[in-house]
């Protein structure tokens, strides 16, 4: 129990030191918006290109893998959206919006850091992995979904390509990844002071997210929709990684590292991304922000649990 803790206690620790510095007045709300621009925008986009760029495609990039993880994820939405839409009565865009919030793993901020502290370096390859295709499938989905029903509300079909092309193509974190993938499959050797300035940048990325997800947490307080809250926080803290667990060990029999990441990922809580999408479409912004909130806060118990599973 104390080795886990140990795995959990000093990320959500890190977030900790944020909220209170928020909470106390010594961080403002601008800083910490700057702050998380940072992350999200520069620093994030460089660590998952360093990644992308060197990772081995042939082994890492493993099918089964991405199966047990997005089959997960994909399973997680449909919870969330007819849950959303046939139990609590929502509109389609808010349904949407919840079941994106459902599916939206926090991968990076929480995942990539409890993978590397409870399994080592060596087993992020198979969270890099999941992570380099996660910003163009889900967000992908997303906004294609919430474009077609926003299309059917309207009329307005002619623009439907173009306004999903846009939301993909100015996304930072895609760009990276995407850019990242070039240098890799085009074999292109980079400059070392270039490699070096964006590691440099990439070792920021991680504490600088994490410092920032506590301050913006602070705003996010629980306000009304509980059920609709205990849904989301249910289908991702629990269903998401126990259909992963499932198809990771019983259907495509992945390996320990590849079983540990999958599973693992897929236990994180919804990103503040999915509040980001909420508030971009301004559908179900009050359930994605407290389930955020809350399920970030449980995830400290469950993700213990799943660790213990996996141990």
């Amino acid at each position: 129990m104390g080795n886990l803790i140990d795995v959990i206690l000093p990320v959500f620790l890190v977030i900790g030191f944020g909220y209170a510095a928020a909470w106390k007045g010594l961080f403002s709300e601008i800083a910490i918006d700057g702050l998380m621009r940072f992350a999200i925008k520069f620093a994030i986009p460089c660590l998952l290109f360093l990644a992308i760029s060197t990772i081995d495609l042939a082994d890492d990039f493993n099918i089964p893998l991405l199966a047990s993880f997005y089959i997960g994820a994909f399973s997680a939405y449909g919870l969330g959206y007819l849950g959303a839409r046939y139990f609590f009565a929502r509109t389609i865009e808010d349904s949407i919006s919840i079941g994106f919030c459902s599916l939206f793993s926090n991968t990076v901020l929480l995942g990539l850091p409890i993978v590397e502290r409870a399994f080592g370096p060596d087993s992020l390859s198979g969270a890099y992995a999941i992570v380099s295709v996660h910003a163009l499938v889900i967000y992908g989905f997303g906004v294609t979904m919430m474009e077609i029903a926003r299309a059917r509300s309207t009329g307005n079909r002619r623009r439907l390509v173009s306004n999903i092309s846009r939301a993909m193509s100015t996304n930072p974190l895609l760009i990276g990844i995407l850019l990242g993938f070039v240098v890799n499959l085009g074999k292109i050797r980079l400059p070392d002071a270039l490699l070096a300035a964006i590691g440099t940048m990439s070792t920021a990325a991680l504490p600088a997210a994490l410092f920032a997800l506590g301050g913006v947490l602070l705003r996010y307080r629980p306000e009304g929709d509980k059920n609709t809250i205990a849904w989301v926080t249910t289908v991702s803290l629990i269903a998401h990684p126990a259909i992963t667990y499932s198809l990771g060990k019983w259907v495509f029999m992945l390996d320990q590292a590849q079983f540990r990441a999958a599973v693992l990922t897929a236990a994180m809580a919804p990103g503040i991304n999915a509040y980001l999408f909420a508030t971009m479409y301004g559908a179900a912004r009050r359930v994605a922000a407290s389930t955020v909130l809350i399920a970030t806060t449980l995830s400290i118990l469950s993700i213990w649990v799943w660790l213990a599973l996996l141990a």
